[in-house]
């Protein structure tokens, strides 16, 4: 079995991989306390730490060197997704580099823009409406890239940037309406736009279930470190099966999820077309447990847990909202359901 096909198998990260998310954990871990996460509630976004992940590399990393990026993997960026879930990083890495790489495929992404001085997102949802439409960082990003119709991609930019929205998810969220952009460019149209588009969907889909795995992991930490230190009968409530067996759950949800991720990013770098399901599989999956995994973590600290103070309820909040930024998680497990049946029915044709 040669490496290529090996890959298609195994997901286990090389001596370059570790020391890419080490690098980025101790970045977060230095500069993203959960203080800085609560002091940037408000607004959504600290300018300050995107600053600094930007002078890291960070996001030129993320693009083609033909685009004057360094050429990462989706694997690569797996790895820096889980670090921003694992510190709530209050930034918005995951929206602008999909926004980033699409430009790039498009041929119109600029240098301030590859460097992070200018913030780009896209529009995450499945189906694109007229009207106005709830832009995860629409608040504080400079570019727009919406799919405009059945198959026009085009990038709005506003003199005045949109009103932020409150969201459970602490996102710089803002109602964006087209029609009201002050500058409107067609960036592609036709067929191959629209596949571009939808490949950026699936990357952004890919990163957030990353960022969850992240998110997860860091929530079980808290509660078995919690549980560790809290004793009854004489014995720690980690020892009792209502604790031990649940923290096991999100252990299991952590692999598993990391594992699919992986797996879902590998095809998409080289095979796009054999797996399309396994991108937003892993989001639904994600979404799903992620947010049952932090409800859990919450109950285990028992009123602790629940204190707007603690960071469990931080987690908490942000599990349950950042994959609604993408739309009805629903509407992904529809579009999976709708792959998977039309792979199947396309086999029995030929058999």
């Amino acid at each position: 079995m040669d490496r290529y096909e090996l890959r298609r198998l195994d997901y286990s990260l090389t001596a370059d991989h570790e020391a890419l998310q080490a690098a980025y954990r101790d970045f977060f871990k230095t500069h993203c306390p959960i203080e800085t996460v609560r002091a940037a509630e408000e607004s959504g976004f600290d300018k300050n730490l995107w600053e600094r992940l930007c002078a890291m590399g960070a996001t030129t990393m993320a693009l083609p060197e033909s685009a004057g990026g360094d050429g990462a993997t989706l694997v690569d960026l797996t790895l820096v997704a889980e670090e921003i879930g694992r510190s709530l990083a209050p930034v918005p890495w995951i929206d602008h580099v999909c926004a980033a790489r699409l430009l790039a495929g498009l041929g119109a992404v600029e240098s301030d823009v590859v460097t992070g001085k200018q913030l780009a997102v896209l529009d995450p949802q499945i189906e694109s409406a007229s009207g106005p439409r709830l832009i995860p960082i629409g608040s504080i990003a400079d570019q727009i890239i919406v799919a405009d119709g059945p198959d026009v991609v085009v990038r709005l930019t506003f003199a005045t940037r949109p009103a932020k929205v409150d969201n459970i998810g602490r996102l710089p969220m803002a109602w964006v309406d087209p029609a009201t952009a002050d500058s409107r460019t067609v960036l592609a149209d036709g067929p191959d736009a629209v596949l571009k588009y939808q490949r950026a969907l699936a990357e952004w889909r890919l990163l957030t279930a990353a960022a969850l795995v992240g998110l997860v992991e860091e929530t079980m930490t808290i509660a078995a470190e919690f549980a560790k230190t809290r004793y009854t009968l004489g014995v720690p409530i980690s020892t009792l099966q209502g604790i031990s067996h649940p923290l096991a759950n999100m252990a299991i949800t952590v692999q598993g999820g990391r594992n699919l991720a992986r797996r879902a990013a590998w095809f998409l770098d080289n095979e796009p077309d054999e797996r399309p399901e396994l991108a937003p599989s892993a989001f639904v999956f994600m979404a799903e447990e992620a947010a049952k995994a932090a409800t859990m973590a919450v109950h285990i600290q028992g009123g602790l847990g629940v204190s707007a103070e603690a960071a469990a309820t931080a987690y908490l909040v942000r599990a349950r909202g950042w994959p609604l930024a993408g739309g009805d998680p629903g509407a992904t497990a529809r579009q999976i359901a709708e792959i998977v049946a039309a792979r199947e029915s396309g086999s029995g044709k030929d058999a």
